[in-house]
């Protein structure tokens, strides 16, 4: 009896050490992600896949992963099951192998089940509405645009020429053309002192100002000094101290440019104020809307001053000019000032010498210049340019035509 129990575990080694020699000799198998559960029904007969139910995870995905080298028995016990019951010392022959994640599927593609997907919310678009309106005073390259002969008026190039259009300081040529007509008619001369009022000192720049910070008090100036001012540095204080000065308050002064702007044939022109500032949304000006005019009415008005006051020449042909406070102001007119805008006649002189340029935000930039060859004199108008490059380049490029024509 004996001999026959020790046959008996003999054989029993001999078999238990068989199978693990074989296990760990083919190893683990890695099977390529794209093979299907389909290609495996072997493992779909396994009974280790056997105990899952349709309540437990392994159910929606059949693919069954085989087993790793960590757990040989369990691929034996799959693969040659055993006419003896499973001893509890193999517990993983039981366990759910399609709890972990399937090799077509990552885990990574899948959200957690609690967790939902958050929904895109959806673009926010800008409310409809109208675009910007254009400022009709304020074009690319210009509002309006105008040549003539200044001896004899005749007309060589318009473009828009009867457009109205908001000046801005170029409204001064006719507060000048008023005060030099006083000064023919002896009203006052050229060295007559003038003061500043209250309203001359709530103007903003350009200024040249009336209150001499190192004495701490008012100063004047003569005509022919803020004449200077006026004409080259555009100072807005020095045109209301002369319209009142000139008028004896700033609406008797206006009222008088609007009479000469209907004695000139101005007919589309309208003056509110003498320097061409805007209305102030802080009511800090008494006037109540922009200066407007057109190319035709500021020809008409400048034909009028080099014909009959070319002594305006004087202080608008000045590049700079030093104050007698010894402050140097500078023009504005680039044309003439500066060299890539200059035009030289065949005799080696500069052409151009005035008249006026003015620019607010609301009304673009503007001049009217004029220039002479031998005898021969032009005007040219550009009102309402989008910049102050497109005003002189067309500018320059008018005058210098009509030099040529005249």
């Amino acid at each position: 009896m004996k001999r026959l129990v020790y046959a008996m575990v003999c054989a029993s080694a001999v078999m238990l050490t068989d199978v693990s020699l074989a296990a760990i000799k083919k190893g683990p198998v890695k099977e390529p992600a794209e093979r299907s559960a389909a290609a495996r029904p072997a493992e779909r007969k396994s009974p280790a896949a056997k105990p899952q139910t349709a309540k437990s995870p392994a159910a929606k995905s059949p693919t069954v992963k085989p087993p790793t080298a960590k757990s040989p028995t369990t691929k034996s016990a799959a693969a040659k099951p055993s006419s003896k019951k499973p001893s509890a010392a193999r517990p993983a022959a039981t366990k759910p192998a399609a709890a972990r994640p399937s090799a077509s599927k990552p885990m990574a593609a899948r959200p957690p089940a609690n967790k939902p997907i958050a929904a895109k919310p959806p673009a926010i678009m800008p409310p409809a509405g109208k675009p910007p309106a254009m400022n009709p005073y304020r074009r690319e390259p210009y509002v309006g645009a105008l040549a003539i002969d200044a001896r004899t008026g005749r007309l060589l190039f318009a473009d828009g020429a009867d457009r109205p259009a908001r000046q801005a300081s170029v409204t001064k040529l006719m507060t000048a053309l008023l005060v030099l007509e006083d000064i023919k008619a002896g009203r006052y001369g050229l060295d007559a002192q003038v003061g500043a009022g209250p309203m001359a000192l709530r103007m903003e720049p350009s200024v040249i100002g009336f209150f001499d910070a190192k004495a701490k008090r008012p100063v004047t100036w003569s005509v022919d000094t803020l004449l200077y001012a006026l004409m080259i540095r555009s100072a807005n204080d020095a045109a209301v101290a002369l319209a009142e000065h000139s008028a004896g308050s700033l609406d008797a002064f206006v009222a008088r440019m609007n009479a000469r702007a209907k004695s000139l044939g101005m007919n589309s022109t309208v003056y509110y104020n003498p320097n061409g500032l805007p209305p102030n949304a802080a009511k800090k000006y008494p006037w109540q809307s922009f200066n407007v005019t057109t190319c035709y009415d500021q020809a008409k008005l400048a034909r009028e001053i080099v014909l009959h006051h070319p002594q305006l020449l004087r202080y608008t042909s000045q590049k700079t000019w030093t104050m007698p406070n010894g402050q140097t102001i500078i023009n504005h007119n680039n044309v003439m000032r500066m060299d890539k805008w200059k035009i030289v006649n065949p005799d080696g002189t500069e052409a151009v010498d005035g008249l006026k340029t003015g620019y607010i935000d609301a009304g673009g930039s503007s001049v009217v210049l004029t220039g002479r060859r031998g005898r021969n004199r032009a005007i040219v108008v550009v009102l309402g340019s989008a910049s102050a490059n497109l005003r002189d380049e067309h500018a320059r490029s008018l005058m210098s035509d009509a030099l040529s024509a005249l």
